[in-house]
């Protein structure tokens, strides 16, 4: 079923297009990626599609029917209500249903209703009709639902009555996409999603869209995570758009090949011109050759000539060099705790970094891996342990907020400045390459996009030539192309490398060490993104097989007691586990004791009875009662496991 078509659609800023003759189509279950360089139109397509936008010419065809659910980049969820209470409004119309049922269910123990058969049936056929609608619109469910989608998007440490207003802004978008996803809308436009979740809820969301019912349009700078999701993907460059089939990798593929096909026939075209070109210059004087010299040009006159294939768009040019090398001992951190205003965030972290090394810094949002780093810089002080670096180290810092980057200069004068002594030609060609070129290096940096100020800081960056490059999410606010040349750019250079980063195939491209980062330490994995997930799904699968008996080491006093308290840490694990499955055993036993007790209020030879009518629907209401609790502490016991 198509739920929604673009037309021929036309948007301008003032004089200046934006998009021309755009196509597309929306069938249900689709997955399609929009990409393309920012500013190409991206988000203001998708605001037009979503009814937020106007546009010049053209049309957008939907079925009335069609629900569409739109999140736009760093959209908060602004509420005057609690976590809990937020998500229940998306099933308002459940709650009303659950009250009517309550209601009827009371009207049907009432002997004053009981002792009329006409009215009493005509109340029965209106419950039945409700608890039909209620249970298939997943009445039974919903509240399950909820707790599904907020522990997936990394909520299940809060307490659900927790005030909307008192989270952060990232908290906040995450609660937005997670109203979005419990209202189900038949088409889910999603700008940017992937911005402030960490890698597991990154994970976690994936296969939640994979399993969508609806159909699913989105804009992402995530190649993992497009990968993974779409299966179409349309390209908006130039102001135009084409459609190609497959994921993010295929559309690579797809891409690079019909560039090579097309050139080909177009020089072919070229050489083939040429050489009439040349036989009818050469021979159309000639009396014993000028009819052939004539049908020849009838025969180029003919020909429809191609355009030659556009490339890709100008993209950034850039390289890190050093200034000088430093000494092989890079950092060394011995049990450092870290976090704002003497409130640890976490501890006992310690690891070396050796010339050369590249590190990946992983780990939930909020575990302290932006705030390390600020540390190490400088910016903010340890809180307990030391850190020192060693001989010859020069150290270049990019903030993922660009928080530098904030003052009223132009361009130029924001990277000139500090560097006076160059001539203004060469600060130019650094801005050039950047894609800062003609009247954009007179913009106020104020008023720069989040990628324009990405791009700066990095020509900030660049510029300085440090021996070691302390990096948090770097990848930030850059479009896909941007992000392959900082690539490799970042796998070209000589020196030292620490960063941050929730981009999977970036840290896969650059990285030989990941250490991941916990409330109390850091673990270290000598290998790159892929490594690091075999490794921790290995040792998770071993603590899952790993029983007590099976390890009779003997070791030190110390270590035993660690031991011994792993062991006592997994018994109560195993213990969680079990309990989750046998309560899973009892939500289907209610279930189905629900659905009978059910059945039996709609059977004539029992709804003639009032008094056994009533003691039905009295055992349903204590089965649902305690169907809630279980579902209560099965969340409860997952957030533990």
């Amino acid at each position: 079923m198509i739920l929604l078509q673009v037309n021929q659609l036309s948007k301008n800023f003032g004089a200046d297009p934006i998009l021309t003759n755009i196509k597309l189509e929306v069938q249900t279950r689709d997955r399609i990626a929009l990409v393309g360089r920012n500013g190409a139109g991206k988000s203001t397509l998708l605001k037009i599609i979503a009814g937020q936008m106007s546009y010049d010419s053209g049309e957008i065809i939907k079925p009335k029917e069609t629900q569409i659910g739109y999140l736009a980049q760093n959209t908060g969820l602004e509420s005057s209500l609690s976590i809990w209470d937020e998500m229940l409004t998306v099933f308002n119309h459940l709650r009303q249903q659950e009250t009517e049922l309550r209601t009827l269910e009371e009207k049907m123990g009432d002997p004053k209703i009981t002792n009329h058969p006409q009215e009493y049936e005509r109340i029965l056929k209106n419950y039945d009709q409700l608890q039909v609608n209620f249970k298939e619109q997943g009445g039974y469910q919903y509240e399950a639902d909820i707790r599904s989608v907020l522990h997936g998007l990394n909520f299940h440490s809060f307490s659900y009555d927790t005030q909307i207003a008192t989270l952060s802004g990232g908290q906040k978008t995450r609660l937005a996409l997670a109203k979005l996803l419990l209202r189900k809308p038949d088409l889910l436009i999603l700008d940017e999603p992937t911005n402030h979740l960490d890698i597991e809820t990154l994970s976690w969301l994936e296969q939640y869209l994979q399993g969508y019912d609806g159909a699913i349009l989105i804009v992402s700078h995530d190649r993992y995570f497009l990968d993974k999701v779409v299966n179409q993907v349309y390209e908006i460059s130039r102001k135009l758009i084409k459609r190609f089939t497959g994921n993010y990798s295929a559309y690579l593929d797809q891409k690079a090949a019909n560039y090579e096909r097309e050139m080909k026939q177009f020089e072919k075209q070229q050489e083939e011109i040429a050489k009439l070109e040349d036989f009818v210059q050469r021979n159309l004087a000639r009396a014993s050759t000028t009819k052939r010299a004539q049908s020849r040009r009838k025969q180029l006159e003919k020909i429809e000539r191609m355009d030659r294939p556009m490339g890709d768009e100008k993209s950034a040019s850039f390289g890190f060099k050093i200034e000088r090398q430093s000494g092989n001992d890079v950092l060394t951190i011995r049990s450092l705790a870290v976090g704002y205003e003497n409130e640890k965030v976490s501890e006992n972290i310690s690891f070396r970094i050796s010339r050369g090394d590249s590190i990946a810094l992983v780990g939930p949002n909020g575990i302290g891996k932006s705030t390390l780093l600020k540390t190490l810089v400088d910016k903010l002080p340890a809180i307990a342990g030391d850190f020192g670096f060693g001989s010859n180290v020069t150290i270049g810092y990019y903030d993922q907020q660009q928080a530098e980057l904030t003052s009223n200069k132009q361009v130029l004068s924001e990277l000139w400045d500090d560097y006076p002594l160059l001539p203004e030609k060469d600060i130019r060609t650094v801005l050039g390459n950047f894609l800062f070129s003609g009247d954009d290096v007179q913009k106020v940096v104020s008023t720069l996009s989040g990628g324009e100020k990405a791009r700066l800081a990095l020509a900030k960056l660049m510029m300085e030539k440090a021996n070691v490059l302390i990096l948090d999410e770097p990848t930030n606010h850059l479009d896909l192309d941007s992000k392959e040349i900082l690539e490799n750019a970042l796998i070209d250079y000589p020196g030292t490398l620490l960063f941050v980063s929730h981009d999977r195939y970036f840290i896969n491209r650059i990285t030989t060490k990941v250490i991941e980062l916990s409330t109390t330490g850091a673990t270290e994995y000598l290998g790159d993104y892929d490594y690091y997930v075999d490794k921790k799904m290995e040792q998770e699968e071993i603590e899952a097989l790993e029983s007590a008996d099976q390890i009779q080491i003997h070791t030190p006093k110390q270590e035993k007691q660690g031991y011994q308290l792993d062991k006592e840490a997994k018994k109560l694990e195993r213990k969680h586990k079990r309990r989750m499955e046998e309560i899973e055993l009892h939500i289907e036993e209610l279930e189905s004791t629900i659905e009978r007790y059910e059945a039996q209020l709609c059977d004539p030879n029992i709804f003639q009875d009032h008094e056994k009518v009533l003691e039905i629907t009295t055992k349903n209401n204590e089965t649902k009662a305690k169907l809630d609790h279980l579902l209560e502490e099965w969340t409860e016991l997952g957030d533990k496991v």
